[in-house]
């Protein structure tokens, strides 16, 4: 069900049930890019760009783009363990000992914004100006992302021994820069779907992550009936059965196996036409043949 709803959905936006539909055009065979033999260059998506960017770019503006592609997933991957952390471990202490703020009386997640204090958002701006102006800062002549303070597996030289870091060597450490490459795509898309279900669910805590029906303890009358499995347990992401007696249950649980089969049934025939149409005609007074008919 949820599967047809993003096909249909998709489809709709894209215009074509063809393989457009489910990869990019950059990860389709023989896709003409001058820079396929770049790092990052990965299946399932190949040249990552499906927003189609970068199609016209040269060596100067690809280059541009892929130093903003690392900075920005490192960052991503990590808001993303930022987001995380704060529910297992806060610093003990003062944030602010003369505001009286503590580590732990800042709410985690998007609400943490309006609780920093100025002088702390001014202390991080000035700390990440230093950052990109010294040790992290691009050279011209070296890599994307090679920074001149850091060393392998990103280890910050500038901090530990007070030298400069070590020289990317990208043939050698090819599997490493790609799934570096690859982590950060996730975590952009993974930090922007955080902050919108934070937004949404107003919580980092686990209601953020899984309905309430999936929690340990929940008050749920129907916890041994069929499909109660996790990661989900008691499936009602809604929360729509809330307060179901026995009659309700079975008349939504009726609709939900109908619907299934229905949706199973739609994914198949979104996919197969594809690949295989009937011969002959669908209707001939009209003179349409089946494959006439579009998917």
């Amino acid at each position: 069900m949820v599967a047809i709803t993003g096909m249909v959905a998709q489809n709709g936006f894209i215009g074509t049930t063809g393989p457009e539909m489910w990869v990019p055009a950059s990860a389709q065979a023989e896709p003409l890019r001058a820079f396929d033999d770049e790092l990052g260059v990965t299946m399932p998506m190949k040249y990552f760009d499906p927003l189609g960017l970068g199609k016209d770019d040269d060596a100067a503006t690809f280059r541009r783009r892929r130093i903003a592609e690392i900075k920005n997933g490192r960052v991503a991957m990590l808001a993303c363990m930022g987001y995380i952390a704060p529910e297992y471990f806060r610093f003990p202490g003062y944030c602010s000992p003369s505001a009286d703020l503590k580590f732990t009386d800042i709410p985690n997640g998007v609400a943490a914004l309006s609780k920093m204090p100025a002088e702390g958002w001014a202390q991080i701006g000035v700390f990440i100006a230093f950052l990109e102006l010294f040790p992290l800062r691009q050279e011209p002549d070296s890599a994307p992302g090679d920074a001149p303070g850091c060393g392998r597996l990103g280890i910050p030289w500038f901090f530990v021994a007070g030298r400069p870091g070590t020289v990317s060597d990208p043939a050698g450490s090819e599997r490493s820069l790609n799934a570096e490459l690859n982590n950060g795509r996730l975590a952009m898309v993974a930090i922007t779907g955080m902050v919108a279900q934070n937004g949404f669910i107003g919580t980092t805590g686990p209601e953020m992550w899984l309905p309430a029906s999936a929690q340990a303890g929940s008050l749920r009358a129907f916890d041994d009936e069929l499909g109660v499995t996790m990661p989900m347990k008691y499936f009602d992401p809604l929360g729509l059965g809330k307060d179901d007696d026995a009659a309700t249950f079975r008349r939504r649980r009726i609709a939900e196996i109908k619907n299934g089969r229905v949706a199973m049934l739609a994914c198949m025939g979104y996919i197969a036409p594809e690949y295989f149409r009937f011969p002959g005609y669908c209707s001939p007074s009209a003179d349409l043949k089946f494959t006439d008919i579009p998917t």
